[in-house]
């Protein structure tokens, strides 16, 4: 008889998280897993077995981790936002479509000025300024003013890609599930579409992306020599083989453009981001964060694409992924 961890020896969840500061490796590992096994508990599958490895880059920017002893709030080392269980039946609140619609609407107006062929805005300083004044983690990421690695002397963007494309090399013989947090989703498609385009990729999660973001877009357009006056959108990662689901909280700031199906076309496979909003359910105290990477890798429907990817049997291609592939799409519109 087959044991449950020999059919699973063959594949592993790799998780990216976001550039701020964080708690340890083997913390910030550990919380990631706990909340991975929350949402399978919340799906009625928490005997599953896994394994998970956490590309983990907040060494590179800050001297010493977040540490959850530290009971002073004024303290650059106070974690404010540490890992705390949910209820074990997850809080149902439908997506409201008067803020879907207001998004929506908010994306159109943006796209118009950004993307306009006769836009009198010069879309470098201003993205500049954005970036630098609003996010402090793509300024460092995007320009090459951080030499994040001194020993290689890699500026920030050539560091942090080198890791993850290091990582997904160290798996390239087993079946990959790419989890990507926050900004950490836009260093994975950049790594999937330049650095690792040989190594095949099952399922490539998104939660709380920014991606969509015009002034994010640009910079990919930029980067793959696209014309965004001709193209309206970028190709999907060829290395992608089962399905690229985008997780988002309308209420989360960062994935404000929750919908990247168009912004991304589909691959060969005809494999495109399947848009799926969903309820970040994290609070800790009072403090409720609708961006939390816990609250979105607990929420169920993100609970049943791991439980798929974790079922499929070795060397065997599960009926499961099309029906599913079917079925989110459809709630979402994308028939």
């Amino acid at each position: 008889m087959i044991s449950l961890a020999h059919i699973f020896r063959d594949r592993v969840i790799i998780g990216i998280h976001g550039l701020q500061n964080k708690p340890s490796r083997k913390t910030l590992e550990k919380w990631w897993k706990q909340a991975i096994r929350e949402g399978l508990a919340r799906i009625g599958h928490e005997k599953h077995f896994f394994a998970f490895t956490l590309v983990y880059w907040a060494g590179y920017f800050y001297n010493a981790p977040l540490d959850p002893g530290v009971t002073d709030s004024s303290n650059p080392l106070f974690l404010e936002d540490p890992y705390v269980p949910g209820p074990l039946k997850p809080v149902k609140v439908p997506p409201s479509d008067f803020k879907r619609k207001v998004l929506d609407r908010l994306e159109e107006k943006i796209d118009n000025i950004f993307f306009r062929e006769d836009s009198f805005i010069n879309f470098e300083s201003i993205s500049k300024f954005i970036i630098k004044s609003l996010f402090r983690d793509l300024d460092v990421y995007y320009h090459k003013n951080c030499v994040a690695d001194s020993r290689n002397n890699l500026c920030a963007r050539d560091a942090l890609r080198k890791e993850l494309a290091d990582v997904i090399r160290q798996y390239r013989k087993k079946k990959i599930l790419l989890i990507a947090h926050s900004m950490g989703s836009i260093i994975a498609y950049d790594v999937l579409t330049r650095e690792v385009p040989d190594v095949e990729i099952e399922y490539f999660l998104t939660i709380g992306s920014p991606l969509g973001l015009p002034v994010i877009m640009k910079k990919i357009f930029e980067e793959q020599g696209l014309d965004f006056r001709k193209e309206k959108t970028v190709p999907a990662p060829e290395n992608i083989r089962r399905g690229w689901y985008n997780f988002s909280d309308l209420d989360d700031p960062v994935a404000v453009n929750y919908n990247l199906a168009d912004d991304f076309r589909e691959n060969s496979r005809g494999i495109g981001p399947v848009d799926a909003v969903v309820y970040n359910d994290y609070k800790y105290g009072k403090i409720r964060d609708r961006h939390k990477s816990y609250g979105y890798l607990r929420a169920p429907e993100v609970a049943e694409i791991l439980h798929l990817f974790l079922s499929e049997k070795r060397g065997m291609i599960s009926s499961m992924a099309g029906g599913i592939y079917k079925t989110i799409r459809y709630l979402t519109g994308k028939k």
